[in-house]
C-alpha cells in the first residue's frame, strides 16, 4: 500500500497564489517535440523531462517519523521546514512556491527506498531532501541513476557514501573521516592517545569501524579495542564493563539515537573517561535525555555555533527560530543551512527547475556564501564542506566551543 504524503504545513503554503507566467507557444512546441522525443526513446514518463513554471516546486522527503529515531530527527527537519517557509515568505522562487512532501519510512532503509519511487514516479518531485541514516542512502544510489534524481543534503558522513562521486548525490556536511581525525587529533594533542571505540551494532557501526581503527593508529593514538553496542542501547553497561577492562584514557562511541543516552551514561557509571562523539550523535534530544549526564560529552560538529551570532547565516537562523517559537541548537541549525543550500540551488536553476537542470545548477554554484559560511561546490565536487569543530557539553547541556 502507497504511504500517504504528508505535506509541510505553513502559513505560507496556506496562501499560495497562482503563479502568473504564461508560456510562449515556442515554448510549448519546444517542450512537446522534447517530451516525444522522450516518448520514442522509450523513457518512462517521470524520468523525461519536464519544465513546468506554474504550481510548487514539489521535494521530496523520506525521514522518521515514527520509531525510535523520530524523536532525534524532528529538530533537523523543524530546522529545514523555517528555511523554506522563510524562502517562499519572499517569494520562492521566481514566484513558485517550495513545498515539500515527506514520507514516513521509519528509518527502515527498505521503506526509504519504496517511498523515493512514490515521491519520483506519482508525485513527480524535483529532488529528494535530507535523507537519514548510512543503509538508506547506499540503498538509494542506484535508484538515483536510474531516475535522473538529485539528492540533496543526508545525514551520514559514511565513507562507503563517498566512496566514489555519484552524479546525483549532493551533501552539505563533513565526512565521517574528517570528524575522526580532527577527533584524534584533539586526543593526542592533550596527551590522552589510548581510545577504545564503542561502535554500534548495525551497517553505520560495522561500516565505519575500520575506519575508525585505521585513523587512531594514523594520527599517532594508541588503540585499545573495540566493543560493539545493540541499536537499543540495551547492552551498554556490558559493552562498557567490557571496555573498562581495557584502561582506555577516552572512548570514541560510534552512534546514533538511543544508544548515545544508554552508553554515556554507562561510561560514566564504569569507566569514568572522556567520551567523544559524531556529530550526529548528540543532538537536543539526546542531550534532554541525559540532562546532567551529559556534562564532559566531546562532540564533533560540522557547522558553526548556533549560539554566537558572529557571522550573518547565524543571525538569520536566529531570527528565524524566534518567528517560528522554535529553540536555537545545533540539529535545527543544521536543518535550516541545508535548508538554504537547497533552496540556492532552486534558485540558481530557476523557476523552470527539472532534475537535470538543478544538478547543473547545484554542480554551477562554486563557492556559496550564505553569509559568513561557505561551502564549495562543482562538477568535480559534489561534497560541499569538510568544516570540523570539537566542542564539549556543559553545564546545562550547553556547548562550550
Amino acid at each position: 500500500m502507497a504511504t500517504k504524503p504528508v505535506v509541510q504545513p505553513s502559513p505560507a503554503q496556506r496562501h499560495t497564489p497562482r503563479a502568473a507566467h504564461t508560456l510562449s507557444v515556442q515554448r510549448r512546441s519546444l517542450m512537446a517535440a522534447i517530451g516525444a522525443s522522450a516518448a520514442a526513446m522509450g523513457l518512462p514518463l517521470w524520468a523525461q523531462p519536464s519544465a513546468a513554471t506554474k504550481g510548487d516546486i514539489l521535494i521530496g522527503r523520506s525521514t522518521a517519523l515514527s520509531g525510535g529515531m523520530a524523536p532525534f530527527l524532528q529538530p533537523i527537519h523543524e530546522g529545514q521546514d523555517a528555511a523554506i517557509d522563510d524562502a517562499n515568505a519572499k517569494g520562492g522562487v521566481g514566484g513558485r512556491k517550495i513545498r515539500l512532501v515527506t514520507l514516513d519510512d521509519g528509518f527502515d532503509p527498505r521503506r526509504t527506498l519504496e517511498n523515493a519511487k512514490q515521491l519520483a514516479e506519482k508525485d513527480g518531485v524535483v529532488a529528494l531532501f535530507g535523507v537519514s541514516g548510512t543503509s538508506q542512502v547506499i540503498g538509494l544510489l542506484p535508484y538515483l541513476s536510474q531516475a535522473k534524481l538529485p539528492l540533496i543534503s543526508v545525514y551520514t558522513g559514511s565513507p562507503a557514501v563517498r566512496a566514489q562521486q555519484h552524479p546525483y548525490l549532493f551533501t552539505t556536511r563533513a565526512s565521517y573521516a574528517d570528524e575522526l581525525v580532527k577527533i584524534v587529533r584533539n586526543l593526542v594533542a592533550v596527551q590522552t592517545s589510548r581510545i577504545a571505540v564503542a561502535y554500534e551494532n548495525n551497517d553505520f557501526g560495522k561500516l565505519l569501524l575500520p575506519l575508525v581503527e585505521k585513523t587512531i593508529v594514523a594520527e599517532g593514538g594508541t588503540l585499545a579495542g573495540s566493543h560493539a553496542l545493540a541499536p537499543t542501547g540495551q547492552d551498554a553497561a556490558d559493552a562498557a564493563k567490557a571496555l573498562a577492562a581495557l584502561k582506555p584514557q577516552a572512548v570514541l562511541l560510534v552512534a546514533a539515537g538511543p544508544p548515545v543516552v544508554t552508553y554515556v551514561r554507562a561510561n560514566r557509571a564504569h569507566l569514568g573517561v572522556p567520551v567523544y562523539a559524531l556529530s550526529l550523535a548528540a543532538g537536543s534530544a539526546v542531550l534532554k535525555a541525559l540532562g546532567e549526564d551529559a556534562r564532559g560529552l566531546a562532540v564533533a560538529r560540522t557547522g558553526p555555533s548556533p549560539s554566537r551570532p558572529t557571522i550573518a547565516l547565524t543571525r538569520d537562523f536566529q531570527a528565524s527560530m524566534k518567528r517560528y517559537d522554535k529553540p536555537v541548537d545545533y540539529d535545527r541549525y543544521t536543518g535550516y543551512m541545508d535548508g538554504r543550500v537547497l533552496v540556492e540551488g532552486l534558485r540558481a536553476a530557476g523557476p523552470g527547475v527539472t532534475r537535470a537542470s538543478l544538478v547543473t545548477a547545484m554542480q554551477g554554484l562554486g563557492n556559496l556564501d550564505l553569509g559568513g559560511y561557505a561551502y564549495q561546490f562543482s562538477a568535480q565536487n559534489h561534497h560541499g564542506s569538510n568544516f570540523v569543530d570539537i566542542v564539549v557539553v556543559g553545564p546545562g547541556g550547553v556547548y562550550r566551543q
